[in-house]
């Protein structure tokens, strides 16, 4: 692109046009950039026809490979650029990840991990030592939570904290609420950096907020008078000194506890900071299940026990009308997912809430409807036990861990197959028949029976005229009649140009796909 500005004279967007004739290999429009290419260079630098014709043939094969090349070099740089300020400044790099990553916090956590095994302490956001985005504390190996990423605190009721923070360190809640503005940081911020731990050094997080509502009077009629000149009536005479207004912290009659605290610092923060829920259950799980990090496909149709905190549960109506559920549950390593069929889930579902400790037998499945095994691993539970905090206690540590069952043999023989078949150039023996490794006298055990979840459906209903506001309020009433797992798919206009996808799940059943042809047409109505 250079080159064709200088020597060609070409303009900023000519140089850009040249860029995607020959990167993208268009072949019409390198010849009519050619053109102006030839002629530029006749004009721009007084080339000779035939050079500047040579040099285009020599561009147009440079094009073979100088993305590779320019993208090599760059992100080679790029990469040895971090991996010097990882390995000579780790604190700093760590937090100037974090900041990059603040909003998306599964890489958050993958990243506090990270610190956790470079040394490095992530501690709870601090008002005498946070700041914006995430910040290092000098000399500490330590990296504190950036404030303005705490869900209710905006970045000028930081910024505010800041400016303020510039005459020294807040000494104590009375030194803060005199000195930051009331205008710029209101009850949310107060309580959502109480309850993220911000006020810790200065006091109890139950304590904090049990006062907050006098602690805020207090700044705001400090604030007030200082505004307004008034003086103490008594400053004025000689030889008394004038009283300075207090505010006095009452004890709050009920602590919140541990995991209260833990729970506010998931709401606001997306992840745990300052401790982990199953902390005190790390000798149960590690005796009594696996880790959820060692579920793999290579385990399928292994029979296993695992355990962590539910984190979502998603249930659906199953054609028969029953309920079942896809429960996330995760532990200190990873996360993973859980299927409770109907009759599991009659015993279990109302105990299936967030933030629920359960230990979890049942098989691992990672294959597809056709029997072919994927990257993703499910567990199908068998059975689903609450851990209560009483069979926490009496729980006598073995010292035995849990192991992780080997490769399964069927697995093992698939891959065998697949990696003979890439040899000889061979197909691959069908997953139904995998070659056995059972002896010839032995008669093979059963299959095992493949997962019968329906695949999902999407119903597409094309409306003719989106301003149909009847047509509209009737296909959600019929709809609403068919609850389900399947999307559903509105195409708007004549033209069919647009769509989109309805917030609800529809059971794409003949019945329902009867009822939208009466309402609107069968043209209209296609189940895929």
């Amino acid at each position: 692109m250079q080159i064709s500005k200088e020597w060609c004279g070409f303009t900023g967007g000519q140089a850009d046009t040249l860029r995607k004739a020959v990167g993208k290999k268009k072949i019409d429009l390198m010849r009519k950039v050619k053109v102006d290419f030839v002629e530029g260079a006749i004009k721009t630098s007084g080339a000779k026809k035939e050079t500047a014709e040579l040099f285009w043939d020599q561009l147009e094969e440079f094009a073979n490979y100088c993305f590779n090349k320019s993208h090599a070099a760059c992100y080679g740089l790029i990469s040895y650029w971090t991996a010097y300020l990882k390995a000579h400044f780790p604190d700093a790099f760590m937090a100037a990840l974090m900041t990059s990553d603040q909003d998306d916090i599964e890489r958050l956590a993958i990243e506090i991990t990270e610190c956790k095994h470079m040394g490095i302490n992530v501690l709870n956001p601090d008002i005498n030592e946070s700041f914006v985005e995430f910040a290092v504390v000098p000399g500490e190996s330590t990296i504190r939570f950036g404030m303005a990423a705490i869900k209710g605190v905006g970045v000028g009721a930081v910024e505010e904290v800041l400016r303020a923070r510039a005459d020294g360190k807040f000494t104590s809640i009375e030194d803060f609420a005199k000195r930051v503005s009331v205008g710029k940081f209101n009850k949310k911020a107060w309580d959502s950096l109480i309850k993220s731990g911000g006020f810790d050094s200065l006091g109890d997080r139950s304590d904090l907020l049990y006062n907050l509502e006098t602690v805020q009077a207090f700044a705001s009629k400090i604030q007030k008078e200082a505004l307004s000149g008034q003086t103490d009536l008594f400053g004025n005479l000689t030889g008394a000194e004038s009283i300075q207004p207090t505010v006095t912290l009452q004890t709050a009659p009920a602590k919140h506890t541990d995991k209260e605290r833990l729970t506010w610092e998931r709401e606001l923060m997306g992840l745990y900071i300052s401790a982990h829920p199953l902390d005190n259950y790390d000798a149960y799980f590690e005796e009594q299940t696996i880790p959820l990090a060692r579920i793999s496909p290579e385990i399928d149709g292994k029979k296993i026990t695992i355990g962590g905190l539910v984190s979502t549960v998603r249930t659906i109506i199953t054609k028969s009308g029953t309920k079942m559920a896809f429960v996330g549950i995760e532990d200190k390593s990873s996360e993973a997912e859980v299927i409770v069929f109907p009759n599991l889930y009659e015993q279990v579902g109302a105990k299936l809430v967030q933030d629920a400790v359960v230990r979890v037998t049942g098989k691992i499945s990672a294959r597809d409807r056709d029997g072919n095994l994927g990257s993703d691993a499910k567990m199908i539970a068998d059975e689903v036990m609450i851990v209560t905090d009483k069979e926490l206690n009496d729980y006598e540590s073995t010292g035995r861990k849990m192991e992780t069952p080997r490769m399964s043999s069927k697995v093992k023989a698939e891959r065998r197959a697949a990696y003979k078949s890439s040899k000889s150039g061979e197909p691959t023996p069908s997953v139904s028949a995998p070659v056995s490794t059972m002896p010839a006298d032995k008669p093979a055990a059963a299959p095992r029976p493949i997962l019968d979840i329906p695949p999902p459906k999407k119903l597409f209903v094309h409306i003719k005229n989106p301003d149909d506001h009847s047509a509209l309020l009737a296909l959600k009433q019929t709809c609403s009649s068919f609850p389900g797992n399947s999307d559903i798919i509105l195409v708007l206009g004549e033209s069919k140009k647009s769509a989109i996808k309805l917030p609800f799940t529809v059971d794409a059943s003949d019945a329902l796909v009867g009822e939208l042809v009466k309402l609107l047409s069968e043209d209209c109505v296609v189940m895929k």
